[in-house]
């Protein structure tokens, strides 16, 4: 075990998490310093090449090697953030100008936005990596850890040690590595040492005008789960009929395909079952509303060379749903063998276990061994109100409508935001005799993650607002 612990002398850290520091815009500090801000401060620690005095750098070669670590520091409740005053500093220029700063005579002064400083509980964090480390690479972070002045900003002056074990008593529950968490923390990688390098070396031809976000690659983020953070929910419970088409259907035949399709399957079922119930036809009395079935085509979306061509659907029944219902509607598609309907014509038959198409596998879709936070309009969301302006409140209604867990942020457009998604016309979109609403499409990102089938919006139960899940990685 390779552990380093770092003591905030002045009970405070201030670092900036995003680059927003500098627009005033800040409104929270980085929290818990990141390992990668460990990293680049132990790398100046000594310096890197023929910078070197005390070390070799093999220990900074064996670090950014090293899975990410687990962090124990002070959890958010317990940590408060100050948003710092700006000040102003005088622009040394090459000659008099209009005196605007108050101390230096013909020199003008700029704001400077210092950030947010964080005063946690406990002014320690504690860095664990499940590594063992050779003697050579101990001794280098210990001396490395010695000249160590400051982490983040020079306002923070830090002492730095480096153990082979935890301490006895730890400054807050763990903040651990997880792809499913909610918390993007930097770290360092194989190869950080050389971008650090390669950007000091720019710095030095070029001058202080020099970014280090102008610096493709210095900062990698992992995953973490926040200790606050609730358990990652599953969607209740859905009972799925999954059907597969002979040949793929165009993407904007998605309405004609889903009415036919219901039609289709409320038929077979009154023909072999009996009376179809008000979960699969959606007809309920006005006072004792229920959800019911969602039919959705699945088409091909969210890689390089999707088309948005549907190759499958989908018989999606909400929880609880008798499963006497559920045994009648997989009948009734077993006797299913092709669907006519206007301008469509295509032979189906249940999912038999088939790898591909992708499209047509559950595995695509309701997963329950992968999880998502973000989402993408596979097919457009249909509003569910004539809002003028399309809000971020508004978009949380139809998650909620949904089942869906809360609502982060958002973005809306005419267009799909994920390739092979379905542009359709509002003759495409809006049935005939119908009133006519607007729609989107849209990227989410919830709360939570969640698995199985996601749709939003008005026309969820006949085939739009199907989501597709996106990456982790979010911007």
């Amino acid at each position: 075990m390779l552990v380093i612990t770092v003591e905030l002398l002045l009970g405070t850290f201030r670092g900036d998490p995003s680059g927003l520091a500098a627009t005033g815009q800040l409104d929270r500090a980085e929290w818990p310093p990141s390992p990668a801000r460990l990293f680049a401060a132990l790398v100046a620690a000594d310096g890197t090449r023929d910078r070197m005095r005390v070390t070799t750098g093999v220990e900074l070669d064996f670090l950014e090697g090293a899975p990410p670590p687990v962090v124990y520091a002070s959890p958010a409740a317990e940590v408060h953030h100050q948003l710092l005053e700006g000040r102003y500093v005088v622009q040394h220029t090459g000659g008099p100008v209009k005196a605007t700063h108050q101390e230096y005579l013909g020199r003008s002064g700029a704001k400077v936005n210092a950030g947010v400083r964080a005063a946690p509980k406990q002014p320690v964090v504690v860095y664990q990596w499940d590594v063992d480390a050779p003697a050579e690479v101990l001794e280098g972070l210990r001396r490395r850890a010695a000249r160590v002045g400051y982490l983040g900003a020079a306002d923070t002056p830090v002492a730095v040690t480096v153990h082979e074990e935890l301490p006895a008593t730890l400054p807050g529950p763990a903040f651990a590595p997880d792809d499913e968490g909610t918390l993007l923390i930097g770290v360092p990688r194989p190869g950080t040492v050389d971008l650090l390098d390669a950007h000091y070396d720019r710095w030095v031809a070029e001058g202080p005008n020099v970014q280090r976000s102008q610096s493709v690659g210095l900062r990698r983020l992992a995953r973490y789960r926040d200790p606050s953070q609730p358990e990652a929910q599953d969607m209740p419970q859905q009972e799925i009929v999954w059907l597969r088409f002979e040949r793929p259907v165009s993407g904007r035949r998605v309405t004609p395909l889903i009415t036919t399709l219901k039609a289709a399957v409320l038929d077979r079922y009154q023909r072999t079952v009996g009376e179809p119930p008000p979960v699969l036809h959606g007809h309920h009395p006005p006072d004792a509303p229920i959800e019911h079935a969602m039919f959705v085509a699945l088409p091909d979306v969210g890689f390089e060379h999707s088309t948005g061509r549907i190759h499958g659907a989908a018989i999606v029944l909400p929880p609880g749903t008798d499963p006497a219902v559920v045994d009648g509607c997989r009948t009734a598609v077993a006797g299913l063998t092709e669907l006519i309907g206007p301008g469509l014509r295509v032979q189906v038959r249940p999912w038999a276990g088939e790898e591909r198409p992708l499209a047509a596998h559950p595995r695509r879709w309701a997963d329950p061994k992968r999880r998502s936070r973000r989402f993408a309009t596979a097919f457009p969301v249909l509003h569910e109100r004539r809002t003028k302006v399309l809000t971020l409140s508004e978009i949380a209604r139809w998650c909620e409508h949904a089942n869906l867990p809360a609502l982060v942020a958002a973005r809306s457009g005419r267009g799909p935001f994920v390739r092979g998604g379905v542009d359709l016309a509002p003759s495409e979109v809006n049935r005939p005799g119908k009133d006519r609403l607007p729609y989107s499409h849209l990227e989410l990102e919830l709360a939570e993650p969640v698995a199985g089938i996601v749709a939003v919006g008005a026309g969820r139960y006949r085939g739009l607002g199907l989501c597709v899940p996106l990456p982790e990685e979010s911007s």
